[in-house]
């Protein structure tokens, strides 16, 4: 069996700013919006540049969902980008804040921390054109 990876889906709070924040801010393209009147909830599917895709969920009353210190669970979302300085300014200019770079201590790559706007760690993961 091979798997490939094809979505992440979120559940979050307040619809219109997360489709804001991903639409807008990571510059993810909507493939489908679809509200879904007997669940009151909207489903987003967002296109990733490699083919992958978000799906972003709204459900009223969803509860919180306990994320840090270390909770058992989805611990981030990580995207590749081959210029992680590049990224950083984009994002700092559109308000976000990120985190300082680090270095993967195993594979010497760069990343870094930021927040979407329900507090879900989000990662951006520097890699080469030659290590991808």
């Amino acid at each position: 069996m091979q798997l490939l990876f094809h979505h992440v889906a979120l559940i979050v709070q307040d619809y219109e700013t997360s489709k804001t924040f991903y639409c807008e801010v990571l510059g993810l393209k909507i493939l489908a919006e679809n509200y879904r009147e007997e669940r009151a909830s909207w489903k987003l599917d967002l296109a990733l540049a490699d083919g992958g895709l978000l799906e972003l969920f709204s459900f009223p009353n969803a509860p919180s969902r306990p994320s840090r210190p270390e909770a058992c669970g989805l611990r981030h979302l990580a995207f590749r980008v081959e210029d992680i300085d590049a990224a950083i300014l984009q994002l700092e200019a559109k308000g976000v804040e990120v985190e300082p770079v680090r270095i993967d201590p195993y594979t010497q790559a760069r990343y870094t921390f930021f927040q979407d706007p329900d507090g879900l760690p989000l990662e951006l993961y520097e890699v080469s054109n030659t290590l991808k």
